[in-house]
């Protein structure tokens, strides 16, 4: 495995959904003192081989396989105060969004940092982990809620009938991610009738929901080794446009690369999240 481009495995968990028909729900906060989430339904775990793309990722395109990587410096470097992240980082990640995507408009409407700490517990917003599930972070209905809860209700209404997407900018800090990096599932091997169950994510003080991924050994996954902090990748989560001619979503997941470097630094990262409105 000298070479720079070189297929990796990993132990990938996937969706159970609950035994007994019910709707499957998951807290977004672990247990502060178990260090669990209350839920429904349990994990799948399945060892899956997950292509580096490093050196042919050009091929790889929101509208074909759900996400896209590129290149770009954040003169925003420190990513601890989040008044500054807002003032600073976001307008960074409007300008590179728009630019990849032809967009009119962007509206970020939440960011959230990962630094893998293995004692601590994921417990609230100031200690995410990264996540090993595979998941989708929106569903067609809780997109559409996004454009209500951010937008005025003035322009809502008008903005739901043209194009519309969700988008994550994500992006290592302060060092390489060869520490549990972020697999990516090519939307073009995805049965989305068949693999995707919507899963209530219950915050503390509303309800959300996301996609849950079953198996299928058709999935191919992609990752790219060693992303560097001024490499970054677009995972589309939602687009409206659901008429087969794009792909509309990404399953995602972090996950423990077996080949990952002895002492490798705990993964830091940090995915910005965007609605992203078309004029057509």
């Amino acid at each position: 495995m000298s070479s720079n481009n070189y297929a990796t495995n990993g132990s990938l968990n996937y969706f159970l959904p609950p035994a007994d028909g019910s709707r499957p729900f998951n807290s977004v906060n672990a247990d502060s003192k178990t260090g669990e989430r209350s839920r429904n339904w349990v994990e799948d775990p399945r060892v899956v081989d997950i292509e580096n793309l490093r050196g042919s990722e050009d091929q790889y395109k929101l509208d074909n396989a759900g996400f896209q990587f590129g290149k770009a410096v954040s003169s925003h470097t420190s990513f601890v105060n989040e008044k500054e992240i807002e003032a600073e980082y976001y307008p960074h990640c409007t300008e590179l969004i728009k630019k990849l995507t032809g967009a009119s408009s962007i509206v970020i409407f939440d960011h959230t940092i990962r630094r893998r700490r293995p004692e601590e517990v994921d417990d609230n917003a100031q200690k995410r982990q990264p996540v090993s599930l595979v998941h989708v972070d929106q569903t067609t209905a809780s997109s559409i809620a996004r454009v209500h809860r951010h937008l005025p209700p003035s322009d809502a209404p008008a903005l739901l009938k043209r194009r519309f997407q969700i988008i994550n900018l994500w992006r290592p800090i302060s060092h390489a991610a060869l520490d549990w990096p972020l697999a990516l599932c090519d939307f073009r091997s995805v049965d989305v009738k068949k693999d995707l169950v919507p899963v209530a994510l219950i915050y503390p003080d509303r309800e959300g929901e996301t996609y849950g991924v079953k198996y299928n050994e058709a999935h191919k996954w992609k990752y790219m080794r060693g992303m560097q902090p001024d490499e970054f990748v677009l995972i589309k989560c939602f687009d409206s446009v659901q008429d087969g001619s794009v792909a509309i979503l990404t399953p995602h997941t972090g996950f423990r690369d077996p080949n990952s470097p002895e002492g490798a630094p705990f993964r830091e990262s940090i995915e910005v999240r965007a609605l992203v409105f078309y004029d057509e």
